[in-house]
């Protein structure tokens, strides 16, 4: 069932956004050459108990997981694509981080990624995934209207990322946003246009292009049944918004929360 929300719900939800646009700031304020990944989660984790939100990812279990994920935030590195599990690894010059975040706060859920080079050694190929990455997540913002269908949000990102000829994870893409961090509808990163669930306003979708630098689709999971990786090494970026439909347009929940819409 695809829960409609109302004008309250909208902004108890851009609330919960907020607080997980602060955590990713702060995770990407941090992140420098020689910090652990399990550092990152506690940068993370302490402006979620400052806001006095819990975390939709800590605990969280769904069928195909042999563990309970153990951590507030995913850290992604390089050839990771999601589900990064952060521990004792520490970040080198020129990686390629991406960093999922959710929030809990009265009940609603935000949920948001993004991805950055660390330190200053940034790879022109790594820059050009990652602005892909964010023209794709733009592009499948703007389709996120009244009318369209999830079809037509699918088809933007998919266009986007195939005419740079990268490849896009499969199985794992956007999906509804309410009382739970997974609700219906799944928006997937690739599909045709005019199919799929008619979007209507007061919908909220999470809308996530996850990018594969080599061009392939391929990719493994590692031995702790979470990291996923590419299968030849290149590097990934994914990025995520959460975005309510209204008559007005499309609307990030998830913004910083100088620049929210």
């Amino acid at each position: 069932m695809i829960g409609i929300k109302d004008e309250a719900a909208l902004a108890a939800m851009r609330a919960a956004g907020a607080v997980v646009a602060d955590a990713l700031a702060a995770v990407r304020e941090h992140a420098a050459p020689g910090v652990a990944l399990r550092t990152l989660d506690e940068v993370a984790r302490e402006v979620l108990d400052k806001a006095g939100a819990g975390s939709p990812f800590l605990g969280y279990r769904p069928d195909w997981a042999p563990v309970p994920f153990p951590a507030v935030v995913c850290l992604s590195v390089n050839d990771t694509v999601v589900h990064g599990v952060p521990g004792e690894t520490r970040l080198r010059d020129g990686d390629l981080l991406s960093a999922d975040c959710g929030a809990v706060l009265d009940g609603w859920v935000g949920d948001s990624a993004i991805s950055f080079t660390v330190g200053r050694s940034a790879a022109p190929a790594d820059t050009r995934l990652i602005a892909t990455a964010y023209e794709a997540l733009a592009a499948g913002i703007a389709a996120a209207v009244p009318g369209n269908r999830v079809g037509d949000i699918a088809h933007a990102v998919g266009s986007v990322c195939r005419d740079a000829g990268y490849g896009i994870l499969q199985g794992v893409g956007g999906h509804g946003v309410g009382r739970s961090m997974h609700e219906d509808p799944a928006v997937p990163n690739e599909g045709r246009p005019g199919r799929g669930v008619r979007l209507r306003p007061g919908m909220v979708l999470a809308i996530e292009p996850i990018l594969l630098g080599g061009g392939q689709d391929d990719c493994g999971t590692g031995p702790d049944g979470w990291t996923v990786r590419t299968l030849d090494g290149s590097r990934a970026a994914h990025v995520e918004h959460t975005v309510a439909v209204t008559d007005d347009g499309p609307r990030i929940l998830t913004a910083p929360r100088e620049t929210a819409g």
